[in-house]
C-alpha cells in the first residue's frame, strides 16, 4: 500500500468564516486572524479533505471534476498547503513524507499549466488599532519615511504630512 493511500486528511471547520466565489474559496480563521484565498483546484482538494477519503481517491475525484489529468504530486502539494495555512486538522499538518516539491518544480517536471495547480494566498489581517491608525494624504503623521500614513496608497511622512511618493 502506497504513503498516499493510507493519507486521509480532514478540513478544520472550527473558527473558520467559509465564502464560496466562482473560482476560489476565501477562508477567514478567527483563531489567527488570517484570511486565504484558495484558488479553485485548492479549494476543490479542502472540500474532498473529509477524514475518510484518501489522496489516490482525491486524485481520481478531481480529475472527474476537472476533467484533467491530475497528479498525486498535485494534491499533495495541495494538502500540503493547506496544512501550512493551519486548514487541516493536526495529525495532517505532522506527516513528513507530503513532497516538498513547490509549484515551479512541479510545473517544469509534470509540464502542466500553473493554473492547475493548487494555490493558497494568505494574509494577516489587521488588528482594530492598525487598521484605523494609517493616516491618508494631506493628513498630520509622525516617524520618518512611511511613518503612519498609509503604506497601500504609495504615501510617506514629510514635514509632519502624508505626500504621495
Amino acid at each position: 500500500m502506497a504513503k498516499s493511500d493510507r493519507l486521509s486528511p480532514k478540513a478544520r471547520k472550527d473558527r473558520l468564516v467559509i465564502k464560496e466565489l466562482a473560482n476560489e474559496t476565501l477562508v477567514y480563521d478567527e483563531s489567527n486572524h488570517k484570511a486565504h484565498c484558495l484558488n479553485h483546484t485548492a479549494a476543490l482538494v479542502w472540500k474532498l479533505c473529509d477524514g475518510r477519503t484518501s489522496v489516490t481517491r482525491m486524485t481520481g475525484l478531481m480529475e472527474k471534476q476537472l476533467n484533467a489529468a491530475i497528479s498525486e504530486e498535485t494534491v499533495c502539494l495541495a494538502i500540503r498547503q493547506l496544512a501550512e495555512s493551519r486548514l487541516l486538522e493536526a495529525a495532517v499538518a505532522k506527516s513528513e513524507w507530503l513532497p516538498k516539491s513547490s509549484r515551479r518544480e512541479l510545473v517544469r517536471r509534470l509540464g502542466i499549466a500553473a493554473i492547475a495547480l493548487p494555490l493558497i494566498t494568505s494574509i494577516q489581517a489587521p488588528v482594530a488599532a492598525q487598521a484605523g491608525s494609517c493616516r491618508t494624504n494631506g493628513q498630520p503623521c509622525t516617524g520618518a519615511g512611511l511613518g503612519n500614513c498609509c503604506p497601500g496608497q504609495g504615501l510617506a511622512c514629510f514635514g509632519g504630512t502624508c505626500h504621495v511618493t
